[in-house]
């Protein structure tokens, strides 16, 4: 499967877009979001894109590796945001606070991360292709919280990011925001964030 990005223009040598590969990345995040990743294809993807089928296999070797490109570009803008929030945070309770604002807004649902993340995870299960996506997106996350916590409670919190924010999403009741506050008092050891 090739990861590498091939030159821009065509196999004729006539120049395309040069960001026509970028539009096919973000196309497929959407379709995958809108029909999940059994109901993309090509097709959907390159009219979602505007651009013609051929486009597809010019710029991809196949499903594969346009789910793979369109999945790391997931995992780099997320891990990114978080990265540049959590630089923000000027002690351990203000780094607290950046957790739980990550967790209220990752589950939501005001935009597609959450589907497309369990799109990822459902393939990362099945694929060691796609888990070291999620490999790195949780080490970019662990490194992220180190700037505030310890290793293991950065452990601990990533995992609860993750936990918190599925449960969030997929319970039909509605979760008081106090039970997120609390439990990340409890693993970084700061009651006064539950205050």
């Amino acid at each position: 499967m090739s990861s590498q990005h091939p030159p821009t223009g065509s196999r004729l040598g006539r120049r395309n877009d040069p960001e026509r590969r970028d539009k096919i990345i973000d196309a497929c995040l959407i379709v995958i979001a809108q029909s999940g990743v059994t109901g993309t294809s090509h097709r959907k993807v390159a009219a979602q894109a505007g651009v013609p089928l051929g486009a597809m296999t010019y710029y991809f070797d196949g499903m594969q590796d346009l789910l793979h490109s369109a999945f790391t570009n997931l995992a780099i803008r997320v891990s990114g945001e978080f990265e540049r929030s959590m630089a923000t945070a000027t002690d351990k309770q203000s780094a607290c606070e950046k957790v739980f604002e990550r967790i209220l807004q990752a589950s939501s649902g005001d935009d597609d991360e959450l589907i497309l993340s369990h799109e990822l995870y459902t393939l990362a299960t099945r694929d060691t292709t796609f888990r070291s996506i999620t490999s790195e997106w949780m080490r970019r996350s662990r490194i992220a919280l180190e700037l505030h916590f310890d290793p293991l409670t950065a452990r601990l919190l990533d995992a609860m990011i993750e936990g918190v924010t599925i449960h969030r999403a997929l319970d039909s009741e509605p979760r008081d925001p106090q039970e997120i506050r609390a439990a990340i008092a409890r693993i970084t050891g700061n009651p006064s964030f539950d205050s």
